[in-house]
């Protein structure tokens, strides 16, 4: 296993959507095992490949240290709930910068295991935020593109003092 180098906003292949994955063998296995090196190394909840360069539909969820990692290819979200939830949310590439955002409360998804198999999966509250946080990313919809314009210029500036190290 492998901590890959993340790709750090404003890379424009956080901006592209990612392609779905056709080939179920060691590769993607291997990807997946480093996703989830890269991810605890990040620390993080969430990775796509999209986030270390590579533009494949694949996500890797760790909700905490505790949990057993999921691994999610070519996920698609299927149902949303009217109902909405706020969540603070960030990216393993803007580190340092969190903002509210609004999202479903609970999401269906669709997807794939590491052996090509189709699974569906229900979820809510902050497993449902991260399906539809890294779906965003594999369309090529980075986490600030949800917020007003305001608020997204605000949380660039403040990731630009952070990344020159100016308080």
């Amino acid at each position: 296993m492998t901590v890959r180098p993340i790709v750090r906003f404003p890379d424009p292949r956080l901006r592209q959507a990612a392609e779905p994955v056709g080939s179920f063998d060691e590769a993607l296995r291997s990807l997946a095992a480093d996703l989830l090196d890269t991810l605890r190394a990040a620390p993080g909840i969430g990775i796509t490949a999209p986030h270390v360069g590579i533009l494949q539909r694949l996500v890797v969820l760790q909700l905490d240290a505790g949990a057993a990692a999921r691994v999610y290819v070519n996920p698609r979200i299927v149902w949303t709930s009217e109902e909405r939830i706020r969540h603070r949310e960030g990216s393993i590439s803007m580190p340092g910068v969190a903002e509210e955002i609004e999202r479903h409360a609970r999401v269906h998804v669709r997807y794939q295991d590491l052996s090509g198999t189709e699974q569906i999966e229900e979820a809510d509250g902050l497993l449902a935020v991260c399906h539809q946080h890294e779906s965003d990313q594999l369309d090529g919809i980075f986490w600030i593109d949800r917020l007003s314009r305001l608020k997204r210029e605000r949380a660039i500036k403040r990731y630009e003092k952070q990344r020159r190290g100016v308080s």
